[in-house]
Order: structure tokens, then C-alpha cells, then sequence
């Protein structure tokens, strides 16, 4: 079903092998977040979809888990911006932002968020993870969730 969808919006899709449930399973037990439904599901179907020049549409579950962990714990990113706890990043733009779940608590459990590396702006874009891809994939340009 995911791969079908992606298929349809994105022409240039590039998609890996399935992950195992282990390795999604992994990222909940390296993170301590539960991997949302429709994240688990894309990611069986396949391990990570890159879209226009490398950007990560989603990231393949060790990003998922090494970029999470980065953010979480480099004391530098730390002394520039709010915490990253509550989110669990997925993808991004190609061009330094990213785009998150915002896990509970706080807001609404299964949405989409973008974080602006420059602003440090956590934006909602979407409700879900199908409608962030539909939202990309209908517009034009790199920044076009601002």
C-alpha cells in the first residue's frame, strides 16, 4: 500500500529493501519512543525512501535512530536549540530542515512536524504521515512547507 502511494506521487522514488520488525523494533528500544503505526508500516515495506537529490522522504530505520540520537545528545545542538525529546525525526528537506512525529505529550499524537535548522520554528504540516507525503509531494520547491 505505502509503496504504491509513494509510487504514484513521486516519479524518481528511490526505495530500499523491507526492514525487519528487529530493526524497527530497535528504534523503539534505542530511542524509548514507540515507532508510530504508519512509520512501522512504511518501513516493512521498505527500509527508507529517497526522493529529489537524496533528500530523505523517510529515512531508513538506522538514520531514523543515528540522527535521533545526534540531536538528543550533541551538547552543541543543545546550547542552540529547544530539546528534541518529544520529537522522532523521519526525513528531511535536503537543505538542513527536518521533519518529525511530535510523540506525545504534547501535540497531536501521529502529526507531522517540520523543524527549521535556522529558526529553530517546530511547525505542524500535516496529520499524518500520508498526508505529508501528499502535501511534498503537490508542491513546489524545497521550503514548501513555509
Amino acid at each position: 500500500m505505502w509503496r504504491e502511494l509513494i509510487e504514484r506521487l513521486y516519479d524518481n522514488a528511490e526505495f530500499a529493501a523491507p526492514a525487519t520488525d528487529a530493526a524497527i523494533d530497535h528504534i523503539e528500544q534505542r530511542l524509548g519512543q514507540r515507532v508510530p503505526d504508519e512509520l512501522r508500516e512504511v518501513l516493512r515495506e521498505t527500509d527508507g525512501v529517497l526522493g529529489d537529490y537524496g533528500s530523505g522522504l523517510v529515512w531508513p530505520v538506522h538514520e531514523i535512530i543515528d540522527q535521533n540520537t545526534e540531536f538528543r545528545q550533541n551538547a552543541a545542538l543543545a546550547a542552540l536549540y529547544k530539546p528534541f525529546d518529544q520529537f522522532m525525526f523521519v526525513g528531511d528537506n535536503g537543505g538542513g530542515d527536518q521533519f518529525a512525529y511530535v510523540l506525545p505529550t504534547g501535540g497531536r499524537p501521529g502529526a507531522v512536524f517540520v523543524w527549521d535548522h535556522e529558526t529553530d520554528e517546530r511547525i505542524w504540516i500535516a496529520d499524518s504521515l500520508k498526508a505529508y507525503l501528499e502535501s511534498r509531494a503537490a508542491a513546489d520547491g524545497d521550503d514548501w512547507y513555509k
